[in-house]
């Protein structure tokens, strides 16, 4: 049933987004994680790498227990009650309007001639020194964003969804959580970040390349340019310091016509980062708008390609158990 309920949860994220004043579910995987943190710290026998590992395994499995019983005990009560649940469950871990709602409030901003405003909006979405960037830099910064995010945020939990449900969803969010707050190359989580880093590089490794295929596809839709984004990720996805995230970015700065990458500061350290893309087109507000519909259209695409095949499957499957 997964094929129809995550279309479902996908139209209500449109619709809804991500409700400030409901406290989301990915923050108790956080309070989740820092307490495992803390309790496998406090075993000071353990290596660091070790204590990363089980932590890892602790959030991950009690996440899955969790939503899989929430699941199970919500059918149990009615299944109008249970699919309902499921597409709940499923609409939080997705979050293609929470994305573009960002990059729409830069977009404005600079639209506005507010570069201070936009420079503080962008902030949000990225962990690089955004104070001293000025307008490329800033529509630069979030069109990275949107590339990785898309993936991150929506291609990914969408591929596990499809295979596995909400509880492969949230596998997946629990993953990612866990990256976005140990997955660091600094001394406190050099070692225990470690198993966090390389799980989450390992989730998302089908998902960012699939993601390719659904940006050129939605580029080709939106007349923007699809052979460059298989060009640009030939050319540069590699080089990329994460195993990943060079895919979708590749792809969007080859789809758009721009490059992404170079320079950049984080706590006032210059550090450099291969470029990504093989045209050098000007970046401004269109620019990001231009990302936010291949966003869209690349996030439809991949939902609508992963439903069919899974109804597909689901036929096959059943035409041969009656047979």
């Amino acid at each position: 049933m997964t094929f129809l309920l995550l279309p479902l949860a996908f139209l209500l994220d449109l619709l809804l987004g991500d409700p400030q004043w409901f406290p989301h579910p990915v923050r108790l995987v956080g309070k989740l994680a820092s307490s495992t943190e803390a309790l496998f710290r406090g075993m000071t026998f353990l290596p660091l790498r070790m204590a990363g590992a089980l932590t890892v395994a602790m959030v991950i499995t009690s996440t899955v227990v969790t939503v899989l019983a929430v699941e199970v005990l919500a059918f149990v009560l009615h299944p109008i009650v249970g699919i309902a649940v499921s597409v709940l469950l499923l609409y939080f871990a997705i979050a293609p309007r929470d994305l573009y709602d960002h990059a729409a409030a830069v977009r404005n901003a600079l639209r506005a001639g507010d570069l201070e405003l936009a420079r503080r909006k962008v902030a949000m979405m990225v962990g690089r020194d955004t104070s001293t960037l000025d307008e490329e830099g800033v529509a630069r910064a979030t069109v990275e964003s949107v590339a990785e995010n898309t993936s991150d945020g929506v291609s990914a939990p969408l591929f596990y969804g499809l295979l596995f449900g909400p509880a492969g969803a949230w596998l997946y969010k629990a993953s990612n959580t866990l990256d976005s707050m140990f997955g660091y190359r600094n001394e406190r989580y050099r070692e225990f970040g470690w198993a966090s880093a390389r799980f989450d590089d390992f989730m998302n490794y089908l998902p960012s390349r699939l993601t390719v295929l659904a940006v050129a596809a939605a580029a080709f839709i939106l007349r923007l340019d699809p052979q460059g984004a298989f060009r640009a990720v030939k050319a540069g996805a590699r080089l990329h310091e994460s195993p990943n995230a060079g895919y979708p970015e590749a792809a969007f700065a080859g789809a758009l016509g721009v490059t992404l990458g170079g320079e950049r500061s984080y706590g006032g350290v210059t550090k450099a980062v291969p470029t990504l893309g093989l045209r050098n087109g000007a970046m401004d507000a269109d620019t990001i708008t231009r990302a936010m519909r291949l966003m869209y259209a690349a996030s439809a695409l991949f939902l609508a390609a992963g439903s069919g095949m899974l109804f597909v499957f689901y036929l096959i499957l059943f035409s041969n158990i009656h047979l």
